[in-house]
């Protein structure tokens, strides 16, 4: 700093002001500095800065599978809000892995971030509320609802989109309609199978076929197998995730079903590639660039002095024609 004073000449608490963002500082003034900066290929120590302030400027996000294409567009979201506040984020992926979970909270603790975003795949773990109890800086917790956290979290509206779903199928004139679902210890699933149950209980000769298991293209490939094995299978299945939905479609086309001649297909959460597919698969869509923007946005009103809050955003279904009537028995 010394030196760009020298350069610009100017005092180093000018410099100090200029690179601090200090409003008291004439545009003539900050334009010498930055020139001098720019000459000099001056960076500033962001270690020393943090030292004095007291604030990293880092964001922390735990995804639970990073993999997901689902994630990948939250943290997208989520990034693109940080930058526009002058936030950088760094990124640890859980592999689906609670002990692995916390290992990466302490990790977070010790890089001093000013906020985390969470996403786990338990929230049912009893050390995790634990730990999640010792972090020194706010949390957001992305979709996920553990038991005894106190902290903002973005939500969304699993029910809506799947009841539209469900009454689709319904009218079309389907009666055995099953989601292969994911994780019970995660909000998601149990949303969507309590919706399933809620949605069925008084339709009249209709048979829900729930199955929960893991977020993986294996599981959806065994569960939906087994479902097609049955003497009275399924016309509809609705895929709890596009991971899922992955082993759905090998099973389907291993058994040479035809979507949807032979059953009808939905799936939850939207993938690009799937309006490429013939049919294009229907789907219930969430926005998970508006997950990630909202969760950033929490996270910074917390580190701001706001108080915790949830929000919940829309999901909603998106019909094409992989959603037909059934065929005659």
């Amino acid at each position: 700093m010394k030196e760009v004073a020298e350069r610009a000449g100017v005092a180093i608490s000018s410099v100090s002001r200029v690179i601090s963002g200090h409003p008291d500082v004439s545009e003539a003034m900050r334009a010498r500095v930055m020139k001098a900066i720019e000459e000099l290929e001056f960076r500033p120590d962001a270690r020393a800065q943090s030292l004095r302030t007291g604030s990293t400027h880092t964001i922390g996000f735990i995804a639970a599978d990073i993999s997901n294409p689902l994630f990948a567009e939250i943290a997208t979201g989520a990034e693109i809000e940080l930058r526009a506040w002058n936030y950088s984020m760094l990124v640890a992926n859980a592999f689906n892995d609670a002990e692995l979970v916390r290992e990466q909270l302490l990790l977070m603790e010790h890089r001093s971030v000013d906020g985390l975003l969470l996403s786990v795949s338990d929230e049912t773990d009893p050390e995790l509320q634990a730990v999640l109890q010792r972090m020194p800086f706010p949390i957001t917790l992305i979709d996920r609802d553990v038991r005894g956290f106190t902290g903002s979290a973005v939500l969304s509206d699993h029910a809506a989109g799947l009841e539209e779903a469900v009454a689709c199928l319904v009218s079309l004139g389907h009666r055995r309609i099953a989601l292969v679902n994911g994780s019970e210890k995660v909000r998601p699933s149990r949303e969507r199978a309590a919706t399933l149950r809620r949605a069925l209980e008084h339709a009249d000769g209709v048979v829900p076929e729930l199955r929960m298991g893991e977020f993986s293209a294996e599981y959806g490939y065994a569960a939906t197998r087994e479902l097609m094995a049955k003497s009275a299978r399924p016309t509809a299945v609705i895929a709890g995730s596009n991971q899922i939905l992955m082993g759905v479609l090998q099973a389907l086309r291993d058994l040479a079903l035809t979507v949807p001649d032979d059953v009808s297909l939905v799936s939850c959460d939207d993938l690009p590639v799937l309006s490429f597919l013939d049919p294009p698969v229907s789907t219930i869509a969430r926005d998970p660039l508006a997950m990630g923007t909202q969760a950033a946005q929490l996270v910074l009103e917390e580190i701001d002095g706001a108080a915790p809050k949830s929000v919940v955003l829309a999901t909603e279904f998106r019909r094409t024609a992989s959603c037909g009537a059934p065929a005659a028995p």
